[in-house]
């Protein structure tokens, strides 16, 4: 009933189209099933006159049946298209739904969970949910006004051979539902399934630069034919079941069709109906069978578009980890003023990141991050923007909790350049503006010079509209750098937040990468994720994190000069090139 609830809300936007569809269904199980009806009366009553009588009453009933053929027509064509029209919006509602959905979910779902698998229930699940959505009501008001119908009616004509065949209905009905529980867990089995083979897909297509550096082709065809073989498997014991479900049916509606033929050589031979009434009879039984024949069909739909909801809901009721507080408010003007007071930190219960951190960051100073990979340097900076929430202590901007701000006005007042790029496909201009929506073509002008890649991009043949590829694989790594710098210089943060943003880079392309970012910290508070040490010399303050927390802090000259942790990675980086004795102590 929870799902049903959920479900019947989406059809609330088209209640007039779903009323009209459930009115012209009624018109059109009317006209069929009064068919037989009319040719009884037809039979035993006009047609058995004299020929002049019929030949004068033809055309009008001709014309009768023509017009109720027409409306039925009518009817069919609005079933068949506004019904299919209505199942198609509301599976774009439902779409539209579970990708607004996926953008409120925390960064902790995306850990868990696979991107295939989401697109798997983005297109694939919803298409199943869209025609029962438009079939699924319609079929079964169909069907069972056919078969009250014409059962009512062969009431009529003959009550014995009408009660054996609701008896035979009945074990058919039993066993349907017998059949159908099974089916439901096997069309569950085939949506997990298809969603493995998904996943295995996109990890594949996504990572093809890298399957074939290692030459590993060979490799990943494997690892696709495994789940392939597992989605192979459970659509041939879904098959099997569906086999033994049609089956068992088609048997079921022979034994209907002999109770007929038994049953009424029976009852003419006792003088108890009559050859005509038997052929009446046979038309209703077609009238009977056929109807029961979707509903089995239904049964199938029924079943593919259940699981399908039921996964889309198992999303829908996810409820993000962070999520604005009950009063939260926005942070107003920024004067960019950070504290970590007493933060801990873990992604499991067992596993501690963080433990007990205190950090202040006075407004537009600059402060780096160094230490050990694994460190917590990036957790620590991802609990500002409250991608993740601490579990103990509070992070603080102004003076006001994170958590108590709005998480809209939160992320706008801070800028992230991390050291993997993200570009999305579209043109330089799109990359670049997505940093301000609505921005206009001076601003992206500003910003691109501010980051020193204005000139190349007016080298392209297309200039900003020079289309960057999936992922910006038409760029290099230092010019997808100096996009992703630009598009912060767009958004112009109070807060800046530079996750090794240069590591990547070779020695040339971090020298102009260094000036752009150089560039853009300047008047903002810096948050910066260094290994390459040699790019933060001149910050405001250098913090050590260590497996068991801060282990140092001070500037560059005062961790050098306690000869500590920072001094000995310092050295280690430098002395190769002999450059440690010769840089400034």
């Amino acid at each position: 009933m929870h799902l049903l609830r959920k479900f019947i809300r989406y059809y609330r936007p088209y209640r007039a189209i779903f009323y009209f569809d459930m009115f012209c269904a009624l018109v059109l199980s009317a006209v069929d099933v009064s068919f037989p009806q009319i040719l009884r009366v037809l039979v035993n009553g006009i047609f058995a006159r004299s020929p002049g009588e019929i030949l004068g009453r033809l055309p009008v009933i001709a014309a009768g049946l023509l017009v109720l053929y027409l409306i039925r027509f009518g009817c069919q064509y609005y079933i068949t298209s506004w019904g299919h029209i209505m199942g198609a919006r509301m599976e774009s509602n439902m779409r539209q739904d579970l990708f607004d959905h996926y953008q409120r979910l925390s960064f902790s779902y995306y850990d868990r969970n696979n991107t295939g698998e989401m697109m798997s229930k983005l297109v694939s699940d919803l298409f199943d949910i869209s025609e029962l959505a438009h079939h699924g009501p319609e079929n079964v008001f169909i069907s069972l006004l056919k078969i009250l119908g014409s059962f009512v009616l062969m009431m009529w004509i003959s009550v014995p051979m009408t009660l054996i065949l609701a008896a035979v209905t009945a074990v058919m009905i039993a066993f349907s539902i017998y059949e159908n529980k099974k089916m439901r867990a096997i069309f569950l089995d085939n949506r997990k399934k298809i969603a493995g083979v998904n996943s295995q897909v996109q990890d594949s297509l996504a990572g093809i630069r890298v399957v074939k550096s290692f030459g590993n082709e060979a490799l990943e065809r494997k690892k696709f034919e495994r789940s392939n073989l597992l989605f192979l498997d459970s659509k041939v014991g879904s098959y099997r079941i569906m086999g033994s479900f049609r089956a068992g049916n088609a048997l079921f509606e022979g034994l209907l069709y002999l109770t007929v033929l038994a049953g009424g050589g029976l009852m003419i031979a006792l003088g108890r109906l009559s050859l005509a009434d038997l052929s009446i009879y046979a038309l209703y039984i077609n009238i009977f069978i056929n109807p029961i024949d979707v509903l089995v069909e239904f049964t199938e739909l029924f079943q593919k578009g259940y699981s399908g909801f039921r996964r889309f809901v198992e999303v829908l009721e996810t409820d993000p980890e962070i999520k604005d507080r009950p009063g939260a408010k926005d942070l107003g003007a920024v004067r960019g003023q950070i504290e970590y007071r007493d933060v801990s930190f873990h992604y499991d219960e067992d596993e501690k990141v963080l433990e007990h951190i205190n950090l202040k960051i006075d407004s537009g100073k600059t402060v780096a991050l160094v230490g050990p990979s694994g460190g917590g340097k990036t957790t620590l900076c991802s609990l500002l923007p409250r991608f993740y929430d601490v579990n103990g202590g509070a992070v603080r901007i102004d003076g006001t909790d994170v958590r108590d701000i709005r998480l809209s006005s939160l992320r706008s007042a801070i800028g992230i350049v991390q050291q993997d790029v993200f570009m999305f496909s579209g043109s330089i201009r799109d990359n670049i503006a997505y940093g301000k929506p609505g921005a206009t073509e001076e601003e992206i002008l500003r910003a691109a010079r501010s980051a020193g890649i204005h000139d190349f991009i007016r080298s392209l043949p297309d200039g900003y509209d020079t289309y960057v590829g999936e992922r910006g694989t038409r760029l290099s790594g230092g010019q997808k750098q100096r996009i992703a710098i630009a598009r912060v210089f767009l958004k112009n943060p109070a807060i800046l937040i530079l996750d090794e943003a240069t590591s990547a880079l070779d020695n040339e392309s971090e020298r102009y990468i260094q000036e752009s970012l150089d560039r853009l910290a300047q008047n903002r508070t810096t948050i910066v994720i260094a290994h390459r040490l040699s790019t933060i010399r001149n910050a405001d303050e250098i913090v050590v994190i260590a497996d068991d927390g801060i282990a140092e802090r001070g500037t560059h000259r005062e961790l050098l000069a306690k000869n500590g942790i920072y001094a000995k990675y310092y050295n280690m980086q430098f002395e190769k090139s002999g450059a440690a004795g010769r840089a400034d102590p």
